[in-house]
């Protein structure tokens, strides 16, 4: 049976997805850095769930990271019928403080990983009778983010290059579907720095994983080629079109330089 593959799997928005597609009784392969909360998370899910669950511990930010997944589950004899592109992660503060190398190291896990994954695994999904690429971008795709900038960069990426290639599949069997959240219950803030008040403030509108989770599958499963989970992030978003680009980053600047 075509199994379904998630990266950055072991917590968050990963982890929700993970379990919302066990509910529909999908058999999962999770992808993330952490042995032991795959471990943890494979058991319960087979458990509650009664699907077969299996995982791969590696750091997906690493060159090459997709074809050694891609070889990985050719030597298991799995098949895939859907992929979700969810690892990655933020860097806040201003451009010249974060070094090269950091920069560098977010983007490759960002975009670089995300479309050769969509690549290496593509004839596979083709060769089923439907498949599914799920990519998570993030409302920072709609506007340029001062304090933010490349990582805003990045998921801009993630949301153009989403709706070219399912313009491309379109005759195809494979749908492809760009997810964007915005402010989510996850430990995001923690590895991208971001500074207390603006936690507080991302709080007051922040969703679940589960909650995202659960409008992410069902926009996958509907074939939409995008959505913005939540009424508060669609505003958002729509304001960032409507309104004067210079206005909204001054905005979004004087957030996101509160320390």
């Amino acid at each position: 049976m075509p199994r379904a593959i998630i990266t950055g799997a072991s917590k968050g928005i990963g982890k929700a997805i993970a379990t919302e597609l066990a509910m529909k009784k999908h058999d999962l392969v999770l992808v993330a850095r952490s042995e032991a909360l795959l471990q943890e998370l494979s058991r319960e899910l087979a458990k509650k769930y009664n699907v077969e669950v299996s995982y791969l511990a590696m750091d997906l930010g690493k060159v090459n990271a997709a074809q050694e997944v891609f070889d990985w589950v050719k030597t298991k004899g799995y098949s895939i019928s859907v992929l979700v592109n969810n690892a990655g992660y933020g860097l806040s503060g201003s451009f010249e403080e974060n070094s090269i190398d950091s920069h560098r190291d977010m983007m490759q896990l960002n975009m670089i990983t995300l479309t050769e994954m969509c690549q290496v695994f593509l004839p596979m999904l083709k060769a089923q009778s439907q498949g599914y690429i799920m990519n998570i971008a993030s409302t920072t795709a709609y506007q340029a983010l001062p304090m933010m900038s490349v990582y805003a960069a990045s998921k801009a990426f993630v949301l153009s290059f989403s709706r070219g290639l399912s313009h491309e599949l379109r005759k195809t069997g494979v749908s492809v579907t760009a997810v964007s959240p915005g402010a989510t219950d996850t430990s995001f803030n923690d590895r991208a720095n971001i500074s207390e008040p603006v936690r507080k403030a991302a709080e007051k509108v922040a969703m679940t994983p589960q909650a995202v989770a659960k409008i992410a599958v069902s926009a996958m499963f509907a074939k939409d080629k995008e959505i913005i989970t939540g009424a508060i992030n669609k505003v958002q978003a729509f304001a960032s079109w409507l309104l004067p680009k210079r206005l909204i980053e001054t905005v979004a600047s004087g957030i996101y330089e509160q320390v």
